[in-house]
């Protein structure tokens, strides 16, 4: 039985920098999957980034990630969404070669020394005294680590539908995780289904691109990561165009081999992104929604209509397509389905993405009832930097809220738990004016270097530019790039907020001093009622703070804390 520090399950985005934080921390680590070739792979949009999830991207790159430089080396059209907008809510966003994006990871992972791939299926989590001992794969292979991050995506129990078609999948053509599922069910955690999906893979050939609106790349240029990249490929236009009348007939026509609407997926959908029946069913007044037209990459005709995610009929499909304008006569090359996955209730973890029951088990991205690359990449990072501290026992490295994107994600997802997949929005940062995509470097790059997990070279870029940022403050402009110009005359215009969120911010800090009593003494606690002890036993706040935002906590319940707090002082 081989050793290592840290065994990662998964190689999307959440388990790839999981495995490459973990090794960054100094950490002995084995990546498992089923399908090398597939390490890094976009699995629905060709896309990185947006309205939070672009700071998101930021503030991995900022703890020196993979998934900037990746986005960065494979971009082919860049956007900065809200440009209009503040700096506090806009958002990087690229369109990404997907070959290349994947084939970026890929490279980035071999630089590290202590990082090995494996292929093959971890079927069961091996536990030695009620804790985490390993892992053993489908070839009967165990490998020993005090720490196992779980980053399975869509795979947990994963079950695909389209029409009346039923296959067993994480993705299409790609065999589910169904004996660990099996498993984490055994061991009586909390375990439910979510579901998500994806829209049909056009024919780039097959489309009539001059009769749609052409949205080009932004002629201004920037890059996801804050390290300079020598790769600049050629950019290409995206195209806008719109369901109609004749389609939302079509898909009400077919809404009877739905099985959305059947009622054969249990697991609830993304709200903030829903399927095009399920669009056309809730807003039924509404005469048309946007399809954004996505190539997905310079050697690959195929285009991913974003904005019709359906799990309909193959037929259906075929004839939704044809009904809109400029996809007329446009080839289907594969067809939309949704995935249904089993999840993890977020609650049952701690803020480094531990889980209670089973100490040295971490868990990130969808499994967590999240959505998205982002959130996946950002929630693998956490988890693989504390994997490592387990099992190295070092110091714990946890983001707050005042901190970073990251650490509203996982603050709310710890002690929210979810109803539907989590997407990340800026509208959730309630110090989104400091917490801004252009300065996640300056927030972020300096903690990271103090726990001692960023790379020299991140180190060198990071110091350059803060002697520019020092500059720039005190009015000079020679030799300090355009990016921190803007970042420093940003903070400029805001200081009177900033200066009284930073009020808010040390009121807040004050209160994570303020210990909760654990569920079990919860019951001692006078003045608080049976409801208020099982939302609090649920969610497993540890401070005052954490508690105030816990769903459903009253303020006489916050004052009975505070109280109990005090007489126990």
């Amino acid at each position: 039985m081989k050793h290592y520090d840290v065994i990662v399950v998964g190689g999307g985005h959440a388990g790839t920098e999981a495995a490459a934080a973990a090794a960054r921390r100094g950490a002995s680590v084995m990546l498992l999957t089923q399908r090398l070739e597939q390490i890094g792979a976009m699995s629905c949009n060709p896309s990185i980034g947006g309205v939070g999830k672009g700071h998101l991207v930021r503030e991995v790159d900022a703890l020196d990630g993979l998934m900037g430089i990746a986005a960065d080396e494979a971009a082919i059209h860049r956007r900065m969404l809200n440009r209009s907008k503040g700096l506090a809510v806009q958002g990087p966003r690229v369109q990404a070669d997907r070959r290349r994006y994947r084939a970026s990871i890929q490279s980035q992972l071999v630089g590290y020394a202590a990082l090995e791939t494996g292929e093959d299926e971890a079927v069961e989590l091996l536990t030695r005294g009620g804790r985490i001992s390993g892992v053993r794969t489908r070839a009967g292979v165990s490998f020993d680590a005090p720490s196992v991050v779980l980053a399975t995506g869509t795979f947990l129990g994963g079950r695909l539908f389209r029409g009346n078609e039923r296959l067993d999948g994480g993705r299409i053509d790609e065999s589910p995780s169904r004996r660990l599922s099996e498993q984490l069910r055994s061991l009586e955690l909390p375990i439910a289904r979510l579901k998500t999906g994806t829209p049909p893979r056009l024919d780039g050939r097959t489309i009539d691109w001059a009769r749609l609106e052409r949205q080009p790349s932004d002629d201004e240029p920037w890059q996801m990561s804050f390290l300079p990249s020598s790769v600049a490929l050629p950019q290409v236009a995206c195209a806008i165009t719109r369901t109609n009348d004749r389609g939302h007939d079509i898909i009400r026509a077919g809404l009877a081999d739905s099985p959305l609407f059947a009622g054969v997926i249990e697991g609830g959908g993304p709200r903030y992104c829903p399927s095009i029946e399920d669009k056309v069913h809730r807003f039924g007044d509404r005469d048309g929604h946007q399809i954004f037209l996505e190539p997905e990459g310079l050697d690959d005709h195929t285009v991913y209509p974003n904005g019709i995610s359906t799990s309909l009929s193959r037929a259906t499909q075929d004839r939704l397509i044809a009904s809109v304008d400029g996809l007329e006569r446009a080839r289907i090359s594969t067809y939309g389905y949704a995935v249904e996955y089993d999840y993890l209730d977020p609650r049952a973890l701690d803020h480094r993405l531990a889980l209670h029951a089973l100490p040295g088990l971490f868990c990130a991205g969808q499994i967590n009832g999240s959505t998205g690359y982002e959130e996946a990449a950002a929630q693998g990072l956490i988890a693989g930097l504390n994997a490592a501290a387990h099992a190295r026992s070092l110091v714990p490295f946890v983001c707050d809220r005042a901190t970073g994107y990251m650490g509203v994600m996982v603050d709310d997802l710890v002690l929210q738990g979810v109803s539907e997949p989590y997407r990340m929005l800026t509208a959730r940062a309630e110090y989104r004016l400091a917490l801004r995509a252009d300065n996640a470097e300056t927030r972020l790059t300096g903690l990271g270097i103090m726990a001692g997990f960023i790379g020299e070279p991140r180190q060198a870029s990071f110091r350059r530019r803060e002697e520019m940022r020092a500059r720039a403050r005190v009015g000079e402009h020679e030799g300090v790039d355009s990016d921190v110009r803007r970042e420093i005359e940003e903070d400029a215009r805001y200081a009177p907020y900033l200066a009284r969120q930073a009020d808010e911010v040390a009121r807040m800090r004050a209160d994570r001093d303020v210990v909760v009593p654990s569920p079990e003494m919860l019951a001692h606690v006078p003045g608080l009622s049976t409801e208020m002890i099982e939302r609090l036993t649920i969610a497993r706040p540890t401070t005052l703070d954490e508690a105030s935002r816990v769903r459903g906590v009253t303020p006489a319940a916050l004052s009975a804390l505070w109280l109990h707090a005090r007489k126990s002082a």
